[in-house]
């Protein structure tokens, strides 16, 4: 049986990211370290996005920026800078084309294309079971997500944010190529959080996504639908051809995935927590988490106790309270913040960056009383 000291599950952007920082790390050249995945990582199977300050690790990577975006809805159309941050679209082929050539060219890498079928801790070691082997490594890094845990429990509410996308080709000239439409709930709510999302990469190039903040996922039919809808009515009912599809659904909560942490065993990505559980957003929150998870391991202190509170988890508990109780309220929330506060101070507030000063303003932009109630509930 092959012997490993760390084995990575799954070249996702976390998995491919702690791969090539352990690989390019000096002090972890004597290590042995095995990547498994079932894919070849060759197709665009999926698009991360974020915001950042001036120039970032993935330049070479962005295949479009915007430095506008666009929020809209009953009480709300509204166009405006998000400087000093620009909005930056990378996708998964270009990310898995850069980072997989180097993650094999390290010499203590191994990568094999398999699926992991079952994870068993041991005493000593943990045996990675795939179809056509058995591998023992010392230390696994996970990020096989399994959605039915935070489900067995009620105290951290689970909602979801699912969507369909398409990338469409338009006959006509329609969309504005340096604007971004970060969110647009004047589609019809249903009693949900709703909105279409919106990244033109041309004049007559866009992805279009049709996204909600919600407890269930919808028939894939009704995604399709709303998205016919919104271009029909939007864009002059121009004629478009589907160049690429995309679905996701990434788990909305406050719910600790790190108490499923062992020494041997640590999650990593979404199966790890590093989700913003108010947004959803993933690729930054890891991208700043692989460097401080690589430092700690040079400690050599125990896996369990990597793990840091913020008081940003408690706003975000709020907001998914009153999403889980009162989820077609999400349009007159994220309405009133774009239209009481500048779009960069939302943004640094999301992104956990902001004062205490600062936070007083972003929870004070929408109506109280549903924040009053959800704290009130949480704290008795």
């Amino acid at each position: 049986m092959p012997k490993y000291d760390y084995i990575i599950i799954g070249a996702g952007a976390a998995g491919l990211l702690l791969a090539d920082a352990l690989g390019k790390d000096g002090f972890f050249a004597s290590k042995s370290i095995l990547v498994l995945d079932k894919d070849d990582k060759s197709k665009n199977d999926r698009t991360w996005c974020f915001w950042e300050r001036g120039k970032g690790q993935f330049d070479e990577l962005i295949y479009k920026t915007w430095d506008t975006i666009y929020v809209g809805g009953e009480q709300l159309q509204k166009s405006t800078s998000i400087a000093p941050y620009t909005y930056k679209m990378l996708r998964g082929v270009d990310f898995y084309h850069h980072f997989l050539p180097k993650v094999k060219a390290y010499p203590n890498i191994t990568w094999v294309q398999e699926e992991v079928q079952d994870i068993e801790e041991q005493e000593n070691e943990v045996l990675v079971t795939t179809p056509s082997h058995k591998y023992s490594g010392q230390t696994v890094f996970s990020s096989l997500y399994n959605p039915s845990i935070p489900l067995k429990q009620s105290k951290y509410p689970v909602l979801q944010q699912h969507f369909v996308g398409w990338q469409i080709k338009t006959e006509q000239s329609v969309f504005k190529p340096k604007e971004a439409t970060f969110m647009d709930f004047s589609v019809r709510q249903k009693g949900n959080t709703r909105f279409m999302y919106l990244l033109p990469f041309s004049a007559n190039e866009a992805l279009v996504e049709y996204t909600l903040f919600s407890e269930h996922l919808l028939e894939k039919s009704e995604y399709e639908e709303a998205i016919k809808t919104y271009i029909k009515t939007n864009f002059n009912n121009t004629p478009y051809t589907i160049e690429e599809t995309e679905f996701g659904s990434i788990p909305m909560t406050c719910y600790p995935f790190h108490q499923h942490n062992t020494n041997r065993i640590f999650n990593i990505g979404i199966a790890g927590g590093w989700a913003k559980p108010s947004t959803g957003y993933t690729f930054y929150n890891t991208s700043r988490q692989v460097p401080k998870l690589v430092e700690y391991l040079k400690t050599g202190k125990p896996l369990t106790e990597f793990h840091q509170k913020s008081r940003f988890l408690f706003y975000d508990m709020l907001l998914l309270d009153i999403l889980y109780e009162n989820n077609q309220l999400g349009h007159e929330i994220f309405e009133s913040m774009f239209k009481r506060r500048k779009a960069s101070l939302i943004l640094k507030f999301l992104e956990n960056e902001t004062n205490l000063w600062e936070e007083l303003k972003i929870v004070t932009a929408p109506k109280p009383m549903p924040f009053i109630r959800a704290l009130f509930k949480r704290i008795f």
